[in-house]
Parts: C-alpha cells; structure tokens; sequence
C-alpha cells in the first residue's frame, strides 16, 4: 500500500528567522555588487569599494566573464534568487505552512543556488585568482540556507533519509553547514598562502 504524502509544515521561528536573515545578507550582497557593476559599466576606471589587494580585488571578479554566465550580471539572478527566499522567511513567521512539493521545489532551488556557488567559488580561486567580499557573504548564506533546508526537508520526511540522518540532522544541524564554510575556508587560506603569510 502507498504511504500517504506527509502533512503540510511550517517552520519554528528560528528556523524561519534563518532563512530571512540568509536571504537578506545575499539580497544585500547582490545589491552592492548590481551598483558596482552600474559603476563600471558608465566608467571602465570605477575602483570598487572591496577592492583592498590583489586578492581580494571586487573589481577583477565583476570584470570577468564568469560574473555573466546566463548572458546577465549573476548578481541580478541574487537579487530574485535571495528575495524569494526573504519571502519564504516572512511568510513562515507569519505562521505559514507549505506542502510536500513546494518545500522540494525550494530545496531544489537551494540545491542549485550551492552548486551555482561553488563554481563559481572554484572559478574565483583557481581561474580568476581573486575573492569578492560580497561574493563570499553570498557565499555563506548560499551554503547555510541550503543545508537548513534540506535538514528540515528531511527531518519533516519530505526527503528521503535513513533513521541515522534524519536524528543526525535533528540534533547537530549546524554541523554540515560548518565543515562546508571549513573547506572554503581552508581552501582561500592555503590558495593564497604565501600572501596572508608575508
């Protein structure tokens, strides 16, 4: 017999405060980066504010045809992409509750939001060779909204999971979530080494 699908959930406050918060720090980074990239469009000379050294340099990453995959500044794809996200946030602090396929379509759309980030993480260290402090905001609330998501996706049995998992997502959440921003983090360290170190 065909288990029935689980009922319709909201989230708790904190979960629902994490999601408007992540939302607004990428709304936030995506906005900076849209008006610097206005800047430069009207004056190729335009310093961007972040542009500190040669590795952390705004202006070598908004430059580069990798901050235009879709044809369009990714920033502008943020702005959509983070706002929805502040909506989805609201919506449950208001006492909102969704079903099954609207929380998968979201953890879907999470899923593509921390992939996109990390090619673009892997383009920024090894073929652009510079960080964009907004982008690694992006980068944070990207990798933590993504990993609330699917532990509540699974927790609320919208995904499928081992009884381990869906107790392991209960109880240590923050986990994933801190060993995915470890590794960026290891990898911008060791990336520029010689640079930090001198």
């Amino acid at each position: 017999m065909r288990e029935p699908y689980p009922a319709p959930a909201g989230g708790g406050r904190g979960y629902a405060l994490l999601l408007v918060l992540t939302g607004a720090a990428g709304l936030l980074a995506a906005w900076v980066i849209t008006l610097d990239k206005f800047k430069l469009l009207e004056d190729p000379g335009f310093t961007p504010g972040c542009s500190l050294n040669p590795v952390v340099s705004c202006g070598s990453v908004m430059t580069s045809h990798q901050a235009s995959v879709f044809g369009f500044p990714n920033p502008m794809l943020g702005l959509v992409a983070y706002g929805i996200v502040v909506c989805v946030g609201m919506s449950l602090l208001a006492g909102a509750v969704f079903p099954r396929w609207y929380w998968l379509t979201f953890a879907a759309g999470c899923l593509f939001g921390v992939v996109f980030v990390s090619w673009l993480q892997f383009q920024s260290l090894y073929r652009i060779n510079a960080l964009c402090l907004w982008c690694c905001l992006a980068w944070v609330a990207t990798i933590l909204m993504f990993w609330y998501v699917v532990s509540f996706a699974v927790r609320h049995a919208f995904l499928p999971a081992p009884a381990w998992a869906r107790t392991f997502l209960t109880e240590f959440t923050w986990v994933p979530p801190l060993l995915h921003i470890g590794v960026i983090g290891m990898l911008i360290l060791t990336r520029w080494w010689d640079f930090w170190t001198s």
